[in-house]
Parts: structure tokens; sequence; C-alpha cells
């Protein structure tokens, strides 16, 4: 059924539809369509899947919609944007969504594909996302077979292009096209959407308006998000944030809170009915949230008695869980190292606990790698891109040697530049613990893009390396990840070798898929883990062959990106394509979580030791 057909019979029951992406792996894939046969329950008004610029999910996101919509019997809307695309590749996806049944389409222009200078059509019919939405109304074999959803933004396009009512005159022509309905980026400042809105009704666009509702997971993905996004969050929320952005679990749940009020905010104030939830494949927050707001379970209803007299008030956190069981380090190590492999269950033998359900994969996502069988895997790559660097670049200098990456890795470390290519923030205090031999490793030459230091029972409290649940305890194994040449692999993998299994693992592959490793295929090694009040251990970060390799594709895409930012020919380019055509990537943890000393120790014992005034700034 199309979405504007639901959106018009539903009067003033509260409608809301849920987004997700395509996974990166098959066993992401695979557990994402038991999440969403999950939150089906949930009746939400449609199902939207996300589609990868110039189609590079398209398979994925077509498979994915069709079990949505025949098999789970959700109305689904497909995305599908102007990168990369010709009129038949448009065609062609237009077609396929027709033959699983879709009727609802959200046109988009996309963002640029990796590797361009800037958004460029590669056929000038589809130059905008107005382009597309007047495509497709004025072919006979589409015009009346789909509705079509188009994205407006209240906070400004990321791209900062045009002034607001330039925005807003682009959308307007999206609707004059044929558009049904708009979707909005995701916001937290209610009075500036509601100002917003308030223009756009006034420009004569009269077709629904969906805000987007994206909850906070964790401080950090927050602040990164809303960095890429442009997004602006009033002051009473980041003062909100301050006192417990070190606490995950409150982080979690002052995101549902604050949804919970946005969302009463809008209906009260402005007479929303109806909320687009960015899931980023997660599943308890928007379950909590339409708990909270009394809409779970029943299916849209009509609105409680809580939007007639709700006023803002002060985000009220639940109270501490309680246990029957003190965690101690003591006790807590014990736990740890016997439960590293418990997600791993036999054949034929059914997993149990936390670590085994897939609602809970991803409680706490804290780390880049996660857990590959985790739906949510790789949703950080959705807010990368080349845009970042072609705004960040001016910090950095121009590179014609590799003594200029060096010097511009030192300047990240040295806190002479808030980003560099490979972190679009400012160094952690969590690495900040490790900083001399990071330090050391730029000045050899092994440009250090990922690390973790060892962690040996912290308080999940502390501000540095703490995550999760109060009162609980978290460990870490020591990584670093860094870029360096096929002869100091080689020597790398001899001294593994030497060391015998156990002690450390090798992950190393090149821009050409040349992988040397000492970890065997479906080995996995939890470098994070926490142990909880009341709950089983809770492993948030690791590390195994796929998601290394899921994130060296990733990594070598940066260079790319890095080396776009100049002129084809130029000696900036050039150094740095022949550094992402030459260099591997390598992992190296080391297994005893302990010693913090013991990965660098590994690392450096057959150097040459420099002065300690040598790692300073140069």
């Amino acid at each position: 059924m199309r979405l504007i057909d639901k959106i018009n019979a539903s009067g003033n029951n509260p409608f809301y539809t849920f987004e997700f992406f395509p996974p990166r792996t098959d066993q992401g894939f695979s557990n994402l369509l038991s999440r969403i046969s999950r939150l089906t329950e949930l009746k939400p008004s449609a199902i939207s899947i996300t589609w990868g610029a110039g189609g590079s999910t398209r398979d994925r996101t077509l498979e994915l919609a069709s079990v949505t919509q025949r098999d789970y019997g959700v109305d689904t809307i497909v995305h599908v944007t102007c990168t990369n695309m010709e009129q038949g590749m448009v065609d062609d996806a237009l077609r396929a969504a027709k033959r699983i049944g879709i009727e609802n389409i959200l046109a988009l222009r996309g963002d640029p594909p990796r590797g361009e200078e800037e958004w460029t059509p590669v056929d000038q019919r589809f130059t905008h996302a107005v382009d597309l939405v007047s495509y497709i109304r004025s072919t006979p074999e589409f015009a009346d077979s789909f509705c079509i959803g188009v994205a407006a933004y209240p906070d400004g396009h990321t791209d900062k292009e045009y002034s607001e009512d330039e925005e807003i005159d682009h959308l307007k022509a999206k609707v004059d096209a044929g558009a049904d309905f708009i979707v909005t980026q995701l916001f937290y400042d209610v009075d500036n959407y509601m100002r917003w809105l308030g223009k756009v009704r006034q420009r004569g666009i009269a077709v629904p308006v969906i805000p987007g509702i994206m909850p906070l997971q964790t401080y950090s993905s927050f602040l990164r998000l809303t960095k890429l996004c442009g997004t602006h969050i009033p002051p009473e929320i980041q003062a909100e944030l301050e006192p417990i952005k070190h606490d995950d679990q409150k982080v979690k749940d002052y995101g549902v809170s604050l949804s919970v009020r946005l969302i009463k905010r809008l209906v009260n104030e402005g007479g929303v009915t109806g909320f687009h939830f960015s899931t980023l494949n997660l599943e308890k927050s928007v379950q909590r949230i339409l708990e909270g707001l009394d809409w779970a379970h029943k299916g849209p209803s009509k609105f409680q008695n809580w939007l007639i007299a709700e006023t803002p008030g002060p985000i009220v956190h639940p109270p501490e869980p309680k246990s029957e069981f003190v965690v101690t380090p003591a006790n807590a190590s014990d736990y740890a190292t016997s439960g590293l492999n418990s997600h791993l269950p036999k054949e034929g033998e059914v997993g149990k606990g936390e670590v085994n359900n897939a609602a809970t994969w991803d409680e706490f996502p804290n780390g880049r790698f996660g857990d590959v069988n985790s739906p949510a895997f790789g949703t950080q790559d959705l807010w990368g891109g080349y845009s970042r660097l072609r705004n960040e670049a001016s910090q950095w200098a121009r590179p014609t040697s590799p003594a200029d990456i060096t010097s511009i890795c030192l300047r990240f470390l040295t806190f002479h530049a808030s980003s560099w290519p490979f972190s679009p923030s400012p160094l952690s205090s969590e690495s900040q613990l490790i900083l001399p031999h990071l330090k050391r490793l730029a000045h050899l030459g092994w440009w250090p893009v990922g690390s973790q230091p060892a962690v040996d029972g912290a308080r999940s409290e502390d501000e540095t390396v703490g995550w999760g649940p109060r009162s609980g305890y978290v460990y870490q194994k020591a990584f670093v990840e860094f870029f360096v040449g096929e002869e100091e692999v080689r020597r790398l993998e001899g001294r593994v070798r030497e060391r015998g299994k156990g002690e450390v693992d090798l992950l190393a592959c090149n821009f050409k898929d040349d992988l040397r490793t000492n970890v065997a295929d479906g080995e996995r090694n939890a470098v994070t883990w926490g142990v909880f009040p009341g709950q089983e251990i809770v492993q948030s970060t690791i590390i195994e062959r796929e998601s290394f390799l899921s994130w060296k594709d990733e990594a070598f895409s940066i260079w790319t990106d890095w080396a776009s930012l100049y002129p084809p020919g130029s000696k900036e380019r050039e150094l740095l394509e022949g550094i992402r055509d030459t260099r591997y990537l390598v992992n190296v943890t080391h297994h005893d979580f302990k010693n913090p000393d013991a990965l660098w120790n590994f690392l450096f014992e057959d150097l040459p030791v420099e002065p300690e005034a040598a790692l300073g700034e140069r």
C-alpha cells in the first residue's frame, strides 16, 4: 500500500516508519532479518531501506526489501539516489522494485561517491533529486506505480551550498514535480524545526512532513554524527549530556527519554502525527521510545492524555539496576577470562546469554570493529566520506613525500590539528594513555590509525576507559593498527611465528587483497569486554578476519579520498595513491591484557631505541 494513502487514512492516530541499511556481512544480514521481524510487532506503517551511492548496495537493498515486503507483509520504502546512476540503472532499479511489490520510493540526490572531488552527475538528466522525481512521474511505465518521498533538512543541508530560503525553494520544486511526502534529516532543536516548518508551509508546501528521529546511542557517536550532519544541538541538551557522557547506559537511557520528550513536543506544539525512526539497525532504543509513548504492542492508536497536558520538563533517568551479587576486580577477572569465547556455541548447541542474544549484540557499541554478526556492524561508515576530508583539509599540509605524512600524523598526535584523514575528531583521552608509543610508531613511518591500551579491571565509571552500566568492570587487550611497507610486514610475520600461537595476533592486508595473518578463518578475538551487575559478559569489540577486511576496504578508500583532493598528475595525488597501492594495513593484538607494556615491548624490542627527547614534537 502507498504510504501517502496510509497517512491520509490515519486521521489523528500516530504512525511511524523504521529505517534500516543493508548490513555489510552475510551474518549481519541474516540477523537483521530476525531483528526486523521482532520490530514489525510494533506495527510500523512502513520500513525504509537505504541505497548505497550508485547502487553500491543495490542487490542487498532489493533482497532486504523483498523479504520485508513479501515475507513480512510490511509496506517498504526503497531509497533510490542519483549518484552514479544513468537512465538504464534507474529503470532497472524501479522495475526490480515493482517486481517485488514495492509501491514507495524515497528519491534522493545522494552523497558524492568515494574518490570524487565533488558531487558530479554521470547522467545530466539526474543532477538533483527533483530530476529523479520528475523522471518517475513523466515515464508512463512508472508514473502511477510509486508513492514518492523526498528529503528535507531543518538544520540546513550538509553541503551548505544554499541559504535556507533557497533550500525550501528546492523542496517546493520536488513537491511540484510529484513528491507525495517529505522525510527530514535528524534534528534535536524542536524550536528551530517548528520555525522551519512554518516557513515550509508558508511557501505553499502542503504534503505531509515526517520528522526524522535518531536516538542517541553513545556520546562519541552522537558528537561524530551531529558534526558530520551539521546538526544544531540546543545548549540545554549539551548541558544534560555533560555529566553522564562517560556512562554509556545513561547516555542510551537519555537518548530514549530525549526522543520521547521531543516527540511529545512535536505532537503538542506542531500537531505532528508521524515520525521516521533512523534505527541504525539497532533495536532496543526504538522499542523503548514507543513503549514510553504507550504506542508499543498496540500499533497506531489514538493519542494518549499526555498529549494534552504535557509540558517540557527535565529528563528523569531510571534507577540503577539492582543485583544480587557484587562484582569485584577479583571475581570480574575470573568471569572475563572464562567468558571470552562464550559466544561460540558448539555445533548443534543453542547459545544463551547476552552475547548470544541478537537483541543485545550491540547494546553498547564501543569501538569500530564491533561484532560482524551484528546487523549494525559498519554503522560508522554511514557518516564518513570525501566531504569530511574536503572540509578539514585546510589544517593539513599538502603532502609530497612520506615525511610529510609523518608530519601530518604527528601534528594530530601532538594536538596541533584537531583531526587527520583517519580520525574526524581529536585524539581521545584513552589514546593519550599510550601516546609516547603512538608517536614512536609515527616517527618510524608506521602511521597509526587505530589503537587501544591494555586495561585490567577498570571501573566502568572511569572517565577515560569506562563504558557500559555503572558498578561494573571493563577489560581490554592492547592493539594497534598502522600502515607499513611489505618489508616490515615480513619482519612482523617472522616474529609472530617465533612467539607461537596465543600470544600475538597479526592481521595485515594491502590494497590488492594480499592477506597475511596467523588468525584462522572464523577465529574471533574479543578485545574489549565488560562485567556488569546482573548481566553476563558483554563483549563490545571483537577482531577477526571478516571485520578487519571490511575495515581494510574502508581504510584504503580514505587514501583514495585524500588523493582526490588534489588534481590528477599532481605530486600530492601521486604520493597518496602510491602509498595506497604499496602499503599494508596492519593490526597487531597482544593477548596479555594484564601487562600494559606487552604489545609495545613486542613491537619495538628489535628496533633501535630513540632518545626520549626525539619522541616529542619535531
